[in-house]
């Protein structure tokens, strides 16, 4: 029986999502990602969802309190019993304190956090190629998976477009918070030891094949 607990970071556009998705069919734990699990608590309107979604309708952060016990639930359900992947969480030290607390209570350990280390231009890149239908809302991306006609969605017919997010000067700008705001938490798991940083630079298969052999040193049964 595999059991393994990993926290998976990068900033966006390192394909974060792509590789959890193979990490999830080859290992089989959930996919955690934090603002999934916030929207649900708030849909599902339980006690901290609704403290949490006071804050996102007022446009404030969720205190890192609500967030830690949050997580707490999610990662006390029964399907995280082998393990599980975090993705958007810890993002500050506090919370990445909070979550050894958390784990250390449930008697297990954080087995390693990976980062997607991936070029400022290499994401500029790979996002300003993103468009998106104007109708269906399906999303292409003009270097990986382009529409067969220029600029015309595949499924409807209707014209694609860019979202304001994935202009250059906006990427940027999100790159820059990224990493202001992320550095204390890898510096954090650098100095635990259990810090893996990941080529993010080249393909989804290479990048898949690093983090295989990353996992499979740290797999227990």
């Amino acid at each position: 029986m595999i059991y393994m607990r990993i926290v998976l970071m990068g900033p966006p556009g390192s394909g974060k999502g792509t590789q959890a998705r193979k990490i999830v069919e080859k290992y089989g734990i959930p996919h955690i990602a934090t603002g999934d699990i916030l929207r649900e608590a708030i849909r599902s309107k339980s006690k901290l969802g609704m403290i949490a979604k006071e804050y996102v309708e007022r446009g404030d952060l969720v205190p890192d309190e609500i967030v830690n016990e949050i997580i707490k639930e999610r990662i006390s359900q029964k399907d995280c019993e082998r393990g599980f992947i975090l993705d958007g969480y810890p993002r500050t030290v506090m919370q990445a304190e909070a979550l050894d607390q958390i784990l250390e209570k449930m008697g297990y350990k954080l087995d390693a956090a990976i980062y997607l280390d991936v070029k400022e231009e290499e994401i500029v890149k790979r996002l300003s190629s993103r468009r998106v239908c104007t109708k269906c809302g399906a999303v292409y991306n003009l270097l990986l998976n382009p529409p067969k006609k220029d600029e015309i969605c595949d499924i409807c017919g209707a014209p694609l477009y860019q979202r304001e997010d994935d202009k250059e000067d906006v990427i940027r700008r999100r790159l820059r918070v990224y990493i202001d705001r992320t550095k204390p938490v890898v510096e954090y798991y650098q100095k635990k030891g259990i810090l893996r940083r990941i080529n993010g630079n080249r393909s989804i298969e290479e990048v898949w094949e690093s983090i295989d052999n990353v996992l499979s040193t740290i797999e227990t049964f």
